[in-house]
């Protein structure tokens, strides 16, 4: 899952946000001197990503991306999760979306000092430029998505990637629907970090 995901299954505290992202930056190998509720929240974020890796909606949504594409469906799938987060935000959380991201982005704030030099320059640059502005919107996905194919290291075909969401939008959509309410189950079945995620889904 994306960054908005991972936070979403969070607790709402500065050391479960920097930990349920920290697995996106180097993970274990940084978690020597944090503090256990740091690690519990990396914990999570493993979680979430081998739930998220293994679950048949998500194998179904990587067959819609063209072939030269497919290697990095999980990319566009993980990105465009979160833009369906957001259009489906009330069905999933009573917490208005904007307010949520405002404490969310002063809460990785406070620990950007503790964090790898990486996650640093990318935290700093999601909470200065709301990038999840950005994800409300499919435009904005696809900018996303070329911009994602600009820092890949080596040739490839990833850019244009928002034209095989566009030809199956409604399909993506559907298989979100069916994914995300399991995956919160998952996560407060195991609650690793003790307690479950705040959540008000509401089946259609």
């Amino acid at each position: 899952m994306n960054y908005l995901a991972h936070l979403y299954l969070a607790q709402p505290n500065a050391d479960s946000y920097f930990g349920n992202l920290l697995g996106d930056f180097g993970g274990t190998r940084q978690v020597k001197n944090l503090p256990l509720t740091v690690k519990k929240a990396l914990d999570n974020h493993y979680l979430v990503d081998k739930f998220t890796d293994n679950h048949v909606a998500v194998k179904d949504a990587k067959q819609y991306f063209s072939q030269h594409r497919k290697r990095f469906a999980s990319i566009a799938i993980d990105v465009l999760f979160d833009h369906f987060l957001i259009q489906h935000w009330t069905q999933f959380n009573h917490v208005p979306l904007a307010d949520f991201k405002q404490n969310s982005y002063q809460l990785l704030n406070k620990r950007i000092p503790d964090m790898p030099c990486k996650m640093q320059q990318v935290v700093s640059n999601l909470t200065k430029n709301d990038w999840f502005k950005e994800y409300e919107t499919i435009t904005g996905v696809g900018v996303a998505l070329d911009n994602i194919a600009k820092r890949i290291r080596f040739t490839n075909n990833f850019s244009g990637a928002i034209e095989d969401i566009q030809c199956h939008y409604n399909e993506l959509e559907m298989l979100f629907l069916e994914f995300f309410p399991q995956l919160i189950d998952h996560v407060n079945q195991h609650a690793i970090e003790g307690s479950n995620v705040e959540t008000i889904v509401r089946h259609n």
